[in-house]
């Protein structure tokens, strides 16, 4: 089996996460965030380079400037570059929408390293459309998704960083796979987001999956939370990406659609090392989580998927990003995690 990180990583020095990345990710390695170095790594903020008329205020309260004047400007503008970039392939005018080394230190070294490494895969990331809309609002503080002006500036300017992603990765000669990180969909359908649909999810998600796909890469969902996993399948992405450490029960509901997904080479990332539980971690080894693996395996072949499908068709990660962890927690969760990857006997 292979495995994959998340993304986040505690470390403040950039040549270290590069080191752990190398160590256990040899063979399908990622671009680590690390927000100890600054805060433009963190999720929400890393990809907002670019957007038209965003507003960063001294105490870090960040929203879209819909009253300035210049924002109908920049939004014109930035539509006009979508449609030439999307339309003609402008790999120059893409540079625009670029995530400078300002908001990822790890991005430039990460692609030597896999070009010297002839990597066959790498992973890249993203926020999600869902997740960044229902974070972002405009300066009367109303949410983003109900602005569909709002909402489609996000989408679009995050399929873009997805893209500068998988033609920059292409060009070392690896296979794109991009993770979009969508913690806030397990929010879907709950009071909070009462007015917006499971359509209006899949339409965000699909539109990003279906650039990273047309240009050549493959598509992930992330959520640490229980989703409605019928959503990112109906969107059509390429892997399942859960935190399977806790919710491993919940992706059994999906299970008629789940086994459609795997049988057309749909693949599941069990997300089985739990980085979001300080002291399941620390007492965590490789032979509890093996246990663990076979449990939440245990849950579709009961719903009457063939094991060996499934078998076949996972990845294994961390349930989240480790940031938030110590840098020697974070390393075990790593370790475990190719660890797990390398267990033959399931």
């Amino acid at each position: 089996m292979e495995c994959l990180a998340i993304g986040s990583l505690p470390y403040d020095n950039p040549e270290q996460a590069l080191q752990i990345v190398q160590k256990y990710f040899h063979k399908i390695p990622f671009w680590p965030q690390l927000a100890k170095v600054s805060k433009n790594e963190d999720m929400t903020f890393q990809f907002l380079e670019g957007m038209p008329s965003f507003f960063i205020s001294d105490d870090d309260f960040f929203c879209f400037d819909t009253e300035n004047e210049q924002f109908f400007e920049d939004l014109e503008t930035f539509l006009a570059d979508y449609e030439e970039i999307i339309a003609n392939n402008n790999e120059q005018l893409l540079e625009k929408y670029a995530i400078s080394e300002d908001f990822s230190s790890t991005f430039q070294p990460f692609l030597k390293l896999i070009s010297q490494n002839k990597c066959k895969y790498a992973k890249g990331q993203i926020i999600g459309a869902f997740t960044l809309s229902t974070s972002l609002t405009d300066k009367m503080g109303r949410c983003a998704i109900y602005d569909s002006t709002l909402r489609e500036i996000i989408v679009k300017t995050l399929s873009l960083k997805a893209l500068w992603q998988v033609k920059k990765i292409k060009k070392t000669g690896a296979t794109p796979i991009i993770f979009i990180d969508e913690p806030s969909l397990s929010q879907l359908g709950t009071s909070a987001y009462i007015t917006i649909t499971t359509d209006d999810a899949i339409d965000m998600i699909r539109e990003i999956s279906d650039i990273i796909k047309n240009n050549g890469g493959i598509s992930a969902i992330h959520c640490c939370g229980k989703c409605d996993w019928n959503v990112p399948i109906n969107a059509n992405v390429n892997i399942l990406s859960l935190d399977a450490y806790n919710y491993a029960q919940n992706l059994s509901i999906y299970h008629k659609n789940i086994k459609q997904f795997l049988e057309n080479n749909g693949k599941i990332a069990w997300g089985i090392v739990p980085t979001l539980n300080r002291k399941a971690l620390e007492k965590a080894d490789i032979e509890s989580l093996i246990i663990k693996f076979k449990k939440a395996v245990n849950y579709l072949t009961k719903k009457g998927i063939n094991e060996k499908l499934i078998i076949d068709n996972s990845i294994i990660t961390p349930s989240c990003g480790a940031g938030a962890l110590s840098e020697e927690l974070a390393e075990k969760a790593m370790m475990l995690t190719y660890e797990l990857a390398g267990y033959n006997d399931y």
